[in-house]
């Protein structure tokens, strides 16, 4: 397979992974909603679900499939042939259909989950491949918990299912175990290993479970994984999937990787916020990118250099995210510099000796209440140079 090898594929799989977050489940009108918003920003896959899996989620799928144009739609099943025979009825009218197809990699996960062994477990996943490449070309091996799996064997499976046709592999951190060093040496060791690697796509799959899903996304990334799986605001089961948002900001700014995606990431802001209101998930107002207040700044020395030149203290402009202007909040830690800034906004352009005067007393202010707001500042300047 022949692809553009600074492209890193955009895989959303919002609609599938994100929505088995307990309260988030999607009804088909909001799934489309949300499918047409990922086809506009730009993303290159999109797991519209796992059709075995429910009536509501084999509709959706047949119903994004006509909705979305451009992206490949997805649908995930376990490598058994009823799921996959589910999934390619399901994906019947889709342009650029995928069967995401797969099973357990780690030896905890053969013995406990499948009560099977490594060479039933290798004959299944090869099986479920063929089978699935009869209904479509794309197909699409995960190779679950590879986070945990023997790197020899793991190669040995991923050897095995290209073979039989897989033009990705996908190599989960279903349980957010790795350090970024070890998944990264993951990702290299199969590229080094797997004699006919050339002929698929890596894929990184990253949970959160200790925090590191972007990290690790990022490791795999710059050892030669070319497609990123991910949800939008990060969520996900449990602590959430790689948040698709920092790993096209991480890209975009560390242009060195020299990677690059096909993301418009002004669209960020507007398509985390229809996300959080149609899941009714809210987003910790401190989380990268997107989270409220990724580009406020309320230390006085913090807002005192951003004042100064904003590259100071913002490696990213809030436009590329299509986030509304940084912010300079006054809170008790805020020093002359921003009360300034906030007073001639509102026509307050003071000399030295009174806004010395009205900083003093703001200082107070702000002791006692957790925000200042417009009427305060007013009321400040009225009581204090009456």
């Amino acid at each position: 397979m022949i692809h553009d090898p600074n492209k890193v594929y955009i895989f959303d799989t919002t609609l599938r992974d994100g929505e088995q977050v307990p309260g988030c489940q999607l009804d088909t009108k909001q799934k489309i909603e949300i499918a047409k918003s990922l086809e506009l920003l730009g993303v290159d896959v999109i797991e519209a679900g796992f059709p075995v899996s429910s009536p509501g989620d084999f509709n959706s799928v047949i119903e994004l499939s006509k909705a979305v144009n451009h992206p490949i739609i997805c649908a995930l099943t376990r490598a058994n042939k009823n799921d996959i025979d589910v999934a390619a009825d399901a994906l019947r009218y889709a342009k650029r259909p995928r069967i995401h197809t797969g099973i357990g990699s780690s030896d905890f996960h053969i013995k406990h989950k499948f009560n099977s062994t490594r060479e039933e477990i290798l004959e299944r996943a090869v099986d479920a491949v063929k089978y699935a490449k009869k209904y479509v070309e794309d197909i699409e091996f995960y190779a679950e918990d590879a986070g945990r799996a023997d790197i020899e064997f793991l190669a040995k499976m991923v050897e095995a299912v290209i073979a039989a046709g897989a033009t990705v592999v996908n190599i989960p951190d279903t349980n957010g175990y790795c350090l970024p060093d070890q998944y990264g040496s993951k990702i290299l060791y199969l590229k080094e290993n797997v004699k006919n690697i050339d002929n698929a796509i890596i894929s990184v799959h990253c949970h959160n479970d200790l925090g590191l899903a972007t990290a690790n996304s990022i490791a795999g990334l710059q050892n030669g994984a070319r497609q990123v799986e991910c949800t939008i605001n990060g969520i996900g089961e449990r602590a959430g999937n790689t948040s698709m948002e920092e790993v096209v900001m991480i890209l975009k700014t560390h242009k060195v990787l020299g990677l690059n995606t096909s993301i418009d990431a002004t669209q960020f802001y507007d398509i985390s916020h229809m996300v959080r209101n149609q899941m009714n998930m809210p987003v910790q107002p401190n989380k990268a990118i997107v989270g409220g207040n990724a580009f406020s700044h309320s230390s006085g020395i913090h807002q005192d250099g951003f004042l100064k030149n904003r590259e100071n203290y913002e490696i990213i402009k809030p436009e590329d995210v299509g986030f509304p202007d940084a912010s300079i909040v006054l809170t008790a830690r805020s020093g002359r510099h921003a009360l300034k800034h906030h007073l001639v906004r509102l026509g307050h352009d003071l000399n030295k000796d009174n806004l010395d005067i009205v900083y003093k007393q703001f200082l107070v202010l702000a002791d006692s209440k957790q925000g200042i707001n417009d009427t305060d500042l007013n009321q400040l300047v009225a009581l204090h140079l009456a």
